[in-house]
Protein backbone atom coordinates (compact mmCIF):
# COMPACT_ATOMS: atom_id res chain seq x y z
CA UNK A 1 0.00 0.00 0.00
CA UNK A 2 1.60 3.35 -0.74
CA UNK A 3 1.87 6.16 1.50
CA UNK A 4 -0.12 9.19 1.47
CA UNK A 5 1.98 12.21 0.71
CA UNK A 6 1.44 13.07 4.64
CA UNK A 7 2.74 10.13 6.20
CA UNK A 8 5.50 10.67 3.39
CA UNK A 9 6.60 13.83 4.67
CA UNK A 10 6.34 12.93 7.84
CA UNK A 11 3.03 13.24 9.17
CA UNK A 12 1.66 16.42 11.68
CA UNK A 13 4.09 16.86 13.62
CA UNK A 14 7.09 17.88 10.07
CA UNK A 15 3.96 19.90 8.80
CA UNK A 16 3.87 21.80 11.81
CA UNK A 17 7.37 22.93 11.65
CA UNK A 18 7.00 23.63 8.06
CA UNK A 19 3.80 25.83 8.40
CA UNK A 20 5.57 27.87 11.27
CA UNK A 21 8.66 28.35 9.25
CA UNK A 22 6.46 29.33 6.44
CA UNK A 23 4.96 32.03 8.33
CA UNK A 24 7.93 32.99 10.83
CA UNK A 25 10.06 33.36 8.55
CA UNK A 26 9.57 33.74 5.11
CA UNK A 27 5.80 35.34 4.90
CA UNK A 28 5.54 37.70 7.71
CA UNK A 29 8.77 39.31 6.59
CA UNK A 30 7.90 39.46 2.95
CA UNK A 31 5.82 43.41 3.24
CA UNK A 32 3.53 42.62 0.32
CA UNK A 33 1.71 39.28 1.73
CA UNK A 34 2.60 40.18 5.42
CA UNK A 35 0.38 42.72 5.42
CA UNK A 36 -2.85 40.05 5.03
CA UNK A 37 -2.08 38.82 8.37
CA UNK A 38 -1.78 41.79 9.60
CA UNK A 39 -4.68 41.56 12.72
CA UNK A 40 -3.79 37.36 12.54
CA UNK A 41 -3.45 35.45 15.58
CA UNK A 42 -0.63 34.08 14.02
CA UNK A 43 -0.06 31.22 16.37
CA UNK A 44 -3.63 30.33 15.76
CA UNK A 45 -2.97 30.43 12.07
CA UNK A 46 -0.15 27.80 12.30
CA UNK A 47 -2.61 24.99 14.27
CA UNK A 48 -5.26 26.04 11.79
CA UNK A 49 -3.26 25.97 8.65
CA UNK A 50 -0.95 22.29 9.99
CA UNK A 51 -4.63 20.94 10.07
CA UNK A 52 -6.07 22.13 6.86
CA UNK A 53 -2.48 20.83 4.99
CA UNK A 54 -2.54 17.72 6.57
CA UNK A 55 -6.31 17.30 5.53
CA UNK A 56 -5.18 18.11 2.21
CA UNK A 57 -2.11 15.59 2.03
CA UNK A 58 -3.98 12.64 3.18
CA UNK A 59 -3.96 12.96 6.91
CA UNK A 60 -6.92 12.87 9.51
CA UNK A 61 -9.55 14.99 8.42
CA UNK A 62 -9.40 17.00 11.43
CA UNK A 63 -9.80 20.26 9.30
CA UNK A 64 -12.91 22.02 9.75
CA UNK A 65 -12.42 25.48 8.87
CA UNK A 66 -14.74 27.89 6.10
CA UNK A 67 -14.20 27.18 2.51
CA UNK A 68 -10.81 28.83 0.80
CA UNK A 69 -13.69 30.79 -1.04
CA UNK A 70 -15.42 32.24 2.61
CA UNK A 71 -11.89 32.19 3.74
CA UNK A 72 -10.82 34.82 1.58
CA UNK A 73 -13.85 37.24 0.89
CA UNK A 74 -13.14 40.35 0.48
CA UNK A 75 -9.63 40.18 0.73
CA UNK A 76 -8.19 41.51 -3.12
CA UNK A 77 -5.60 39.03 -3.37
CA UNK A 78 -4.04 39.20 -6.92
CA UNK A 79 -1.98 36.80 -8.71
CA UNK A 80 1.13 38.05 -7.59
CA UNK A 81 0.06 37.57 -3.90
CA UNK A 82 -0.81 33.93 -4.95
CA UNK A 83 2.45 33.83 -6.34
CA UNK A 84 4.73 34.58 -3.59
CA UNK A 85 3.03 32.87 -1.13
CA UNK A 86 3.42 29.43 -3.49
CA UNK A 87 6.63 30.74 -3.71
CA UNK A 88 7.12 30.29 0.09
CA UNK A 89 5.58 27.29 0.40
CA UNK A 90 8.23 25.71 -1.90
CA UNK A 91 10.92 27.24 -0.25
CA UNK A 92 9.21 26.17 3.57
CA UNK A 93 9.10 22.57 2.23
CA UNK A 94 13.03 22.58 0.56
CA UNK A 95 13.92 23.64 3.71
CA UNK A 96 13.28 20.43 4.72
CA UNK A 97 14.21 18.37 2.71
CA UNK A 98 11.21 17.51 0.54
CA UNK A 99 11.75 15.75 -2.29
CA UNK A 100 11.14 18.27 -5.00
CA UNK A 101 8.65 16.04 -6.76
CA UNK A 102 6.72 16.12 -3.42
CA UNK A 103 6.96 19.90 -3.28
CA UNK A 104 5.22 19.60 -7.00
CA UNK A 105 2.52 17.87 -5.77
CA UNK A 106 1.58 20.14 -2.65
CA UNK A 107 2.22 22.93 -5.05
CA UNK A 108 -0.02 21.51 -7.35
CA UNK A 109 -2.55 20.71 -5.02
CA UNK A 110 -2.37 24.40 -4.30
CA UNK A 111 -2.80 25.54 -7.99
CA UNK A 112 -5.61 23.86 -7.55
CA UNK A 113 -7.47 26.68 -5.22
CA UNK A 114 -6.21 29.63 -7.18
CA UNK A 115 -9.67 30.37 -8.52
CA UNK A 116 -10.84 30.01 -4.91
CA UNK A 117 -8.45 32.37 -3.52
CA UNK A 118 -7.35 35.26 -6.26
CA UNK A 119 -9.60 38.21 -6.26
CA UNK A 120 -12.36 37.41 -3.32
Amino acid sequence: MDQSLYEKIGGEEAIAKVVDYFYNELVLKEESVAAFFKHTDIEKQIVHQTKFISFALGGPSHYSGRSMAKAHQGMNIQPSHFESIATHLHDALAHFHIAESDIEVVLHKVASLKDDIVKK
